[in-house]
């Protein structure tokens, strides 16, 4: 074991690199784990014990519906592989997370090197032994020449299939590679989800249903289903693709999500979290239990030959628009949908939830690809007349979508309000 004075010192290097800077919570995290394994050397750690003694949650937190606990510990196991490689290279202990496992562990950096034994030139590494000391093992320069060159030759290799399979993919023009640089118009946008304490939550639909998927569904009707069994772990495509492309927007902006189907969601997530709302009210329940939107809101049909379908209601028209927003009807193809993407003040003032829904789940796509692509992005921040960050106030728009085959074409702001929340 090594002397607990010298971990202590690592572990406050580690609070002040560059790797975890500014990221309040996993370096909170990372104290956590190392005060424990310091002071209960082997003892286990749970998900609960961490949520609760870490990061505030309830006396009811359930790992098993919210996985933040185990994104959180992906991310310092990543941020600890970023230091290790880079600034903190020559570190004299290695501070590593094992995968599977909540416990610290300590020890020597991995690799060594040792020159000119014998008068010729070796390298060497350090083996880990048993009793957690280390043993040199001498290599032959020609053995690591052979191995460096055979690594060059595999990465080469693996570069050009995976150049390959780029090629062949069909990446929509709409989203970003996690890979590439973050874009100025992204970060203006997306910052207010960056900085909170927690990961920011998605929550997407899952309406209830009743019946069998064997032998047919159908939307669970309050009047007629009263005792019936309800299906409720079901979503539209529009909303899996939808947290793929907000996947990959947070990826190229260095950040992870959290994910929750709306029939988990909580009071209390609407009280500490940054929120993105995939689907309509009529979807994602969720939403009827926030502060929404006052300009433009969702409604069902209640009458008529559209009787049942959704539409989006325009509480006050202007000029050139109408008061209300209907998609293709439901008996036809669907060739043009309406969505809302809307900013508004979270239960909490100090969060913000974005809805992003359609009245269809193509529309629901639509309006996560118009916050998601470039290009689109800024034509929206254009009208909201926003170049940064602390510009950009709570809005209501309403998007129409152009869909061809099943999948949104194209997208067009139709209706925008600035001053509707306060």
């Amino acid at each position: 074991m090594l002397p607990k004075a010298q971990v202590l010192t690592e572990i406050d290097k580690l609070v002040n690199s560059q790797a975890l800077h500014g990221s309040e919570s996993l370096c909170k995290l990372l104290r956590y784990l190392a005060n424990h394994a310091l002071e209960h050397p082997g003892a286990s750690l749970k998900e609960y014990q961490i949520a609760t003694e870490v990061f505030g949650r309830q006396a009811d937190f359930d790992p098993q519906l919210d996985s933040m606990v185990r994104v959180q510990a992906g991310r310092l196991r990543t941020k600890l592989s970023e230091h290790y490689s880079t600034a903190g290279a020559s570190d004299a202990i290695c501070v590593e997370l094992p995968k599977g496992t909540y416990v610290l562990t300590f020890h020597d950096p991995p690799y060594g090197s040792l020159k000119h034994q014998n008068g010729a030139s070796h390298d060497a590494l350090l083996h880990p032994q048993p009793d957690g000391s280390t043993q040199s093992l001498v290599l032959p320069r020609k053995w690591v020449a052979a191995v460096a060159t055979l690594s060059i030759l595999l990465a080469a290799a693996l570069a050009v299939i995976g150049m390959l399979i780029w090629a062949r993919r069909s990446v929509p023009h709409s989203t970003v590679s996690a890979s590439e640089a973050p874009s100025p118009t992204f970060r203006t946008f997306w910052s207010g989800f960056l900085a909170g304490p927690e990961l920011p939550l998605v929550i997407f639909s899952n309406a209830q249903f009743v019946g069998l998927p064997g032998t047919g569904m159908r939307y669970f009707d309050a009047a007629r289903d009263t005792g019936a069994k309800t299906l409720d772990h079901y979503t539209g495509v529009g909303e899996v693709l939808a947290v793929h492309d907000l996947d990959m927007v947070f990826g190229s902006l260095h950040q992870s999500l959290r994910i929750k189907r709306g029939s988990l969601f909580t009071l209390d997530d609407a009280k500490n979290n940054n929120l993105i709302f995939i689907g309509s009210p009529s979807e994602n329940l969720a939403l009827l239990e926030i502060p929404s939107t006052k300009e433009f809101t969702f409604r069902r049909v209640t009458s008529g030959v559209r009787k049942g379908d959704t539409e989006v209601v325009n509480a006050r028209p202007l000029g050139g628009e109408t008061s209300e927003y209907l998609a293709s009807p439901s008996n036809q193809t669907l060739v043009e949908d309406y969505a809302v993407v809307a900013l508004v003040p979270g239960m909490n003032p100090q969060y913000s939830d974005l809805i992003l829904a359609g009245t269809t789940t193509i529309g629901t796509q639509a309006a996560v690809e118009f916050v998601c692509g470039e290009n689109t992005l800024q034509q929206l921040l254009t009208r909201l007349s926003v170049s940064k960050a602390s510009e950009l106030k709570p809005f209501e728009a309403i998007i129409r979508v152009k869909v061809a085959r099943g999948v949104p074409v194209e997208s067009e702001i139709v209706a925008l309000r600035t001053n509707a929340h306060p």
